[in-house]
């Protein structure tokens, strides 16, 4: 089976999980913490070699306080979960802002944790307009223009899966996700089931691969 290289990851459904339980919006982010570290290891045994988590974006910061506190926390949470596996992690998102938690000021530099290997990105206080932006005075004469974008660390992404059912990149590395395949789950992401992976890798391994040629 041909495995992707790099998979992006949008954990998509937490709040509709809740709803659905009973719960309010926000009691829906801390459920999702377990399945990100099982799709952390699913992805070592398969042979990935580089993982990108969509945290929160710069638009969810829009969102009532009560829910921005729960997935920035959640967003903490498993940022310190994953620097107790064998990855070499970084966090990339919008530092300057106060939104962004300072808990995680530390990992916006790549650190190897354990024996490192696998490469995974965290996306917290992340915005496309914020990842392009010195893309306005970029000279394409003289560098390639991937150099100029804040994500430049993060390799093309090959599959992208995203749970919840909805069918939306959601502004999720524009750059790196322009061959992506995208796959998506009906389940919410706290719903999640090894089966979800090996389905979605199944899924790649018929798809046509041809990057535009």
């Amino acid at each position: 089976m041909r495995v992707p290289n790099h998979i992006g990851i949008i954990p998509d459904g937490n709040r509709r999980w809740a709803l659905s339980k009973g719960m309010t919006k926000d009691k829906g982010y801390f459920q999702g913490l377990d399945p990100g570290v099982l799709m952390f290891r699913l992805c070592q045994q398969a042979g990935v070699k580089e993982v990108t988590y969509y945290g929160f974006t710069t638009d969810n910061t829009k969102r009532p306080a009560e829910q921005r506190k729960a997935f920035t926390e959640a967003c903490i949470n498993a940022v310190r979960m994953l620097s107790k596996e064998d990855a070499s992690l970084l966090v990339i998102g919008n530092a300057d802002s106060p939104m962004f938690p300072q808990e995680l000021l530390p990992y916006t530099t790549r650190k190897d944790f354990g024996s490192g290997g696998i490469k995974v990105n965290f996306l917290v206080n992340y915005g496309w307009e914020w990842d392009l932006n010195n893309l306005k005075s970029a000279d394409t004469s003289k560098k390639n223009i991937t150099s100029y974008i804040k994500s430049n660390d993060i390799s093309r992404v090959d599959l992208i899966i995203r749970w919840g059912g909805r069918r939306r990149l959601s502004g999720f590395l524009p750059v790196q996700s322009i061959y992506a395949d995208f796959y998506v789950v009906d389940d919410y992401w706290p719903d999640f089931k090894k089966e979800h992976f090996y389905e979605a890798l199944k899924w790649y391994n018929e798809q046509d691969i041809t990057l535009g040629g």
